[in-house]
């Protein structure tokens, strides 16, 4: 089974910085693109970026120019560097990664149990 986990959200003024990180584990897994949706109070889940496992990225246009996606594929972990955050940046992030046991089957999308960041004005 896949594991996804989370972790360094927190509290932080507007105009500071978190760094997320998220690991995706699984016996005999392989791993391929992996993201970061965020679902703010009272909205859907909306993507903030995603990465391939060659490491082509995208965007939400609202966090372009303010967050960084990365990842170790040593490690199957994927980080999320954001700068320059604002309470609408406030909400749960959830981390998820398509994964596969076997070449021939087809990606399989795991999420992880979120991880809370609150922006204050």
């Amino acid at each position: 089974q896949v594991q996804v986990v989370e972790s360094g959200g927190g509290l932080v003024q507007a105009g500071g910085s978190l760094r997320l990180s998220c690991v995706a584990s699984g016996s005999s897994f392989d791993f391929n693109a992996m993201g970061w949706y965020l679902q703010a109070p009272g909205k859907q889940r909306e993507l903030v970026a995603t990465i391939t496992s060659g490491g082509s990225t995208n965007y939400a246009d609202s966090v372009k120019g303010r967050f960084t996606i990365s990842r170790d594929n040593d490690k199957d972990t994927v980080y999320l560097q954001m700068n320059s955050l604002k309470p609408e940046d406030t909400g749960v992030y959830y981390c998820l990664t398509e994964g596969r046991r076997w070449s021939w089957q087809q990606w399989t999308v795991y999420w992880g149990q979120g991880t809370q960041v609150t922006v204050s004005s």
